[in-house]
């Protein structure tokens, strides 16, 4: 495993050798400093897709360079986009087609994305032409089953068409039903995917939610982001619709600060008494992530706008225990199951059951990783218990999972031996985690 570094943080490649230059000393201070974090990947990759099916030029500003979204960009261009893309000043322009793709055949590849995989399959059957999406193994396991059932009752084929899952073929169709029904229980990108592209439909949509779960966060933005571009969304509490000649208007978009990466620096602050601010966190950012924030305050943390956006800091007493349901935010119960062993009191996370068909099984790579720390849990189907506890060092399992081997570096920074394997895993939406860890 190569040799042992001092304290910290330590990264594990897939060959086994140790990252030294990324190695993030253990906190040996308390935390006082602002850091920047990239755009949001959830408001990125809508906004690709609403620039590319508006007529005529958007700009998009703030977007997050990733893996999910280099592989986004990548699928609109392979699919005929005009796209104009610098990184530097992290700024995309987009030409859009006003519902129309460019090209009637291609292959695309969307990696590991799951708003890619979604999104674009979508617009893929709601179009003329006939497309290949191919996917990583990882993106092969997760699910699409409900997303392909309503896409074929609206008259799109697929081959193989039994499939549950990517890869397939996609035979697109001009004039689609537009009255339809889906469970989106499994993941409310289905839904979003529908609604994002529903100005391809010439009579509008209507979806009808089969499932207990008709709303969430993420819904929430893509309604929100679909308003910012001229489109107008309704529900009555069981039903969505999107109205006949529904246009999307191109122009500027600024894309909010990922609030998800944000997270981890709060959640840092919180274990350590120290304060973080991360720059462009503000109320009444859509993002469903800011309900972390509500978490951290209730767990002892202040929260407070100071400076260039919002700060948290740590408790000098440590934390308290408590339970929380966060199915509207669950991208956050990974970090939060990596600081609850610091709490005097269990920390009990319900209503995740769903996190088990994300890049891993979430729920699993926490009571695995937190056994592996010497700390206690209790894991039902969709919730998990955190008992009090000191952890140690151990070699955390990321299972290729960007999320895992951010939110338990957090852990790492201020507990010794902490070892992230295939920690670049980040890439997907978070490339310079690392760099920025390693500056606080």
């Amino acid at each position: 495993m190569g040799a042992r570094l001092a304290g910290g943080v330590r990264l594990l490649c897939n060959d086994g050798v140790i990252m030294e230059q990324k190695a993030i000393d253990k906190l040996h201070h308390l935390p006082n400093t602002t850091v920047s974090v990239p755009g949001s990947k959830s408001v990125t990759n809508r906004a690709l897709l609403l620039a590319a099916l508006a007529d005529g030029k958007s700009i998009l500003r703030g977007v997050q360079f990733s893996d999910d979204s280099r592989h986004f960009l990548a699928s609109l261009a392979e699919l005929g986009f005009q796209i104009e893309i610098e990184e530097a000043l992290q700024r995309v322009t987009i030409w859009g087609e006003g519902g129309k793709i460019p090209k009637k055949r291609a292959t695309i590849d969307v990696g590991s994305a799951g708003t890619a995989a979604r999104f674009l399959t979508a617009m893929l059957a709601f179009s003329d032409g006939t497309y290949e999406i191919t996917c990583s193994a990882q993106m092969e396991k997760r699910p699409m089953e409900d997303l392909f059932v309503a896409l074929k009752c609206a008259g799109a084929k697929f081959i193989p068409e039994d499939a549950t899952h990517l890869p397939v073929r996609v035979q697109g169709c001009s004039k689609p039903c537009h009255d339809l029904q889906m469970d989106i229980h499994r993941s409310t990108q289905f839904l979003s995917a529908l609604l994002l592209t529903s100005p391809m439909l010439q009579d509008g949509l209507s979806v009808r939610i089969t499932s207990e779960k008709k709303t969430g966060s993420y819904i929430a933005i893509t309604r929100e982001m679909l308003k910012d571009w001229g489109v107008m969304t309704t529900f009555d509490g069981d039903c969505y619709q999107v109205p006949k000649g529904s246009v999307l208007r191109a122009g500027a978009y600024d894309i909010e600060p990922d609030v998800s990466g944000a997270c981890y620096f709060y959640a840092l602050a919180a274990i350590t008494g120290g304060k973080i601010c991360v720059r462009g966190v503000k109320e009444g950012l859509m993002q469903g992530d800011m309900k972390f924030l509500e978490v951290l305050s209730q767990m002892g943390a202040a929260v407070r706008t100071a400076g260039e956006g919002i700060e948290v800091e740590g408790p000098s007493g440590g934390l308290h225990g408590i339970s929380v349901q966060m199915n509207d935010f669950s991208d956050q119960a990974l970090t939060l199951a990596a600081i609850a062993p610091f709490a005097d009191a269990p920390v009990t996370i319900s209503g995740i059951g769903h996190i088990r068909g994300q890049e891993c099984d979430r729920l699993h790579a926490m009571e695995v990783n937190l056994a592996s720390c010497g700390i206690r849990t209790s894991v039902t189907e969709d919730c998990i218990t955190i008992y009090p506890g000191t952890p140690h060092g151990a070699i955390i399992q990321t299972f290729e999972d960007h999320r895992v081997a951010m939110a338990f570096s957090v852990m790492g920074c201020v507990v010794d031996g902490i070892v992230i394997e295939n920690p670049m895993c980040c890439q997907k939406t978070f490339e310079n985690f690392y760099e920025v860890l390693a500056n606080i």
